[in-house]
């Protein structure tokens, strides 16, 4: 046993490693042909676009985090005087992983409506994916990078000083994700409602059309919400489902005499699970005769079928033990489970019901999705309840963690398949602009189609993975403030539960009211447009800038308040009420914003696909009255599934990491 103490030091270098294959597919990436002048200046124009809001966003995420970090390094100056200093570390890594996942599906976009004009589908393909999995490794490598570089500096300390840096840096992460997720989710969702509520459904013309004044937004929006914002999101929840794992595993191991083993065990499977993902980005190539679906799916399974043989090695290697493997089985196929299931609702049958339901008007089109977001919730939250029951079966609470790494050890995979999405949607945008016929578009289409459904499954995932992370992290909390149980024949308990409820709803309605308010300046902007310029029959220049500073300044503004909430609320209940109330808080905030997200996340994705059946020709085609329902029903879905829906998993997270800091301060 004595290669133990290797694992930070192998970790820390594996990390580096995968941050260096990301950089070097950015520029595989960048030496694609990047199309006719037409197509680079708007590809350029996205790229500025996107930059531009990153670096303010990233402004005023630095100012509430530099605060923070005063705050957290005076309470505790005593126990851990550095543990400002992890936080913020944390918090770089998040943007960092933002910042570098920005620049490359900016960059992918224009290359892979080129492929796809070059050499058609599978090309477009592999030069899409390519650039998702600079997101997609980046996530992994930083993450592991992190972790393993805190344990590393940290081992000398004693166990709860480095518990307690470990999730100063998860909280970090957590803090930066939950501003990166709303302010983009804000920006993308105004400038979508904006481009489609008075260019496709008022003025009637196509999508992306380079006359709509909203169009250069939207395609910046689509990925500052979906590759920054989802990289952030899944960044925090790969990061606190280790660090919960090893705060648990440090006193699981303790009583068995064993607390290196078992803290390092998470850190190795995430290890395995980045190596594994390496593979399966450079097997993409092995599949792309496929359709693009069945090689996406191809090359996730293999994947996940070598991180599970990699686990089982390591998992009885370290401990001796094959009980703790069923845990992370019980994970990662809870996460496949939860992906198929989205996949379901968001392509298949479900969205031809929608769409035939919008033969009959609007208000059947969104009845028709709200019952398939509700009903696309049963099958995953009774998936998750099998995961967790396997799991303690298997190791207690301790197997709970480890359920959440193995969900999210192969995220290096999972994110480049999302990450694929935006890149896809922008190459048809582009393809658009630059007055491509329709043999191109129907290629970019298709891309964008199957980019929805990664979307859909991406956001499954990580709101599924969220549900572990958050109840791993309440069980880290519940045994950092030594609570035995959490009573709700206490009052003051069941008052925590319900203000724990009650919090994801006011946070879903502060960022629907938010993109509401935006959208409609977008919506009045569009139209004052097309009015006093004469865009729509030719005669002026849409003023592109002037959208794109609307939504900037309104999602920078909206994001901070809901933010707030986010981590004052916890504090608030556990000095004001006590350590179990504050636990009852967290159990009700968890059931509550699990639904919510996952609701929201599938009954957007099953509206913007059933949209596209019907623009395939299916219902009457574009144009007809099935379609302009369609397409408000698409508006609808856009704040559910892009601003609403992803950002409850980063808030039942960001509430549980934040109680889980402060536990020490409650105890």
């Amino acid at each position: 046993m004595e290669w133990f103490p290797e694992i930070p030091y192998m970790a820390t270098g594996l990390g580096g490693a995968g941050i260096l294959l990301a950089g070097l597919n950015y520029y595989a990436i960048k030496r694609h042909p990047d199309g006719t002048e037409a197509m680079r200046r708007y590809a350029q124009a996205i790229h500025d676009g996107a930059m531009t809001f990153l670096r303010r966003e990233y402004r005023a995420i630095a100012l509430f985090a530099l605060a923070l970090t005063v705050v957290l390094t005076g309470a505790f100056y005593a126990r851990a005087p550095l543990v400002g200093a992890a936080y913020l570390f944390g918090a770089v890594s998040s943007m960092l992983a933002g910042y570098i996942g920005m620049k490359a599906s900016t960059r992918s976009g224009v290359r892979s409506a080129e492929a796809a004009r070059l050499g058609g589908i599978e090309r477009a393909l592999v030069v899409a994916f390519t650039g998702g999995s600079v997101m997609g490794l980046s996530v992994a490598a930083l993450g592991l990078f992190g972790i393993g570089l805190l344990i590393l500096l940290g081992q000398s300390l004693a166990m709860p000083m480095l518990v307690q840096y470990l999730t100063g840096y998860s909280m970090g992460a957590s803090s930066v994700a939950l501003f990166a997720r709303v302010g983009g989710g804000i920006y993308t969702k105004a400038a979508d409602v904006g481009a489609d509520l008075v260019g496709k459904v008022e003025a009637g013309i196509p999508e992306d059309d380079p006359r709509n004044p909203a169009v250069l937004a939207d395609n910046v929006g689509d990925n500052v919400g979906d590759t920054a914002g989802m990289g952030a999101d899944l960044f925090e929840s790969y990061v606190g489902s280790v660090v919960a794992a090893a705060v648990i595993g440090a006193a699981v191991g303790a009583a068995e005499g064993r607390p290196l083993a078992y803290l390092l065990l998470p850190l190795a499977l995430i290890a395995c699970g980045l190596l594994a993902s390496v593979i399966g980005v450079l097997a993409i190539r092995l599949f792309r005769g496929m359709e693009p679906q069945w090689a996406l799916n191809g090359a996730t399974l293999l994947t996940m079928a070598l991180f599970a043989a990699g686990a089982a090695w390591l998992v009885q290697a370290m401990l001796g033990s094959l009980k703790p493997y069923w845990a992370v089985l019980a994970g990662l196929l809870a996460g496949l489970f939860i992906g198929a299931v989205s996949q379901y609702y968001t392509s298949g049958p479900p969205i031809r019901q929608i769409a035939r339901s919008s033969r009959y008007g609007t208000a059947t089109n969104i009845l028709s999705g709200v019952a398939v977001g509700y009903l696309s919730t049963v099958l995953p939250l009774l998936g998750i309840a099998g995961a967790i029951w396997l799991a303690y079966i298997s190791s207690g609470l301790y197997g709970i963690a480890l359920a959440g790494v193995g969900m999210l050890a192969t995220i290096g995979i999972v994110m480049s398949a999302d990450s694929y999405g935006p890149i896809a949607d922008n190459a048809g945008g582009i393809a658009q602009v630059a007055g491509f016929g329709e043999s191109l578009r129907r290629i970019t289409d298709r891309l964008d189609a199957l980019g929805n459904t990664t979307a859909a499954i991406g956001k499954g995932f990580a709101i599924g993975s969220a549900a572990l992370t958050a109840l791993a992290l309440f069980a880290a909390y519940q045994s950092q403030t030594g609570l035995k149980a959490i009573s709700l024949t206490n009052p003051q308990t069941l008052i925590g539960l319900l203000i724990g409820v009650a919090l994801p709803n006011l946070f879903a309605a502060l960022t629907l009211r938010a993109v509401a308010r935006a959208s409609d300046q977008m919506v009045a902007e569009v139209r004052r447009q097309f009015h006093e310029l004469g865009l729509l029959e030719g005669r002026g220049t849409p003023d592109y800038n002037r959208c794109i500073d609307i939504v900037t300044a309104a999602a920078l503004r909206e994001m901070v308040l809901p933010g707030t909430i986010a981590v004052a609320a916890p504090l608030t209940v556990g000095y004001l009420l006590g350590a179990e109330a504050l636990g009852g808080f967290l159990a009700g905030a968890l059931a509550t914003g699990v639904v919510i997200g996952l609701m929201m996340a599938n009954a957007g994705g099953a509206w913007d696909n059933a949209k596209k059946w019907i623009e395939e020709g299916h219902e009457g085609g574009k144009g007809s009255e099935a379609h302009k329902a369609a397409v408000v029903g698409d508006t609808v879905g856009d704040p559910f599934k892009d601003t609403t829906g992803p950002s409850m998993n980063i808030l039942i997270k960001l509430m549980s990491i934040v109680a889980l800091v402060f536990a020490p301060l409650l105890s």
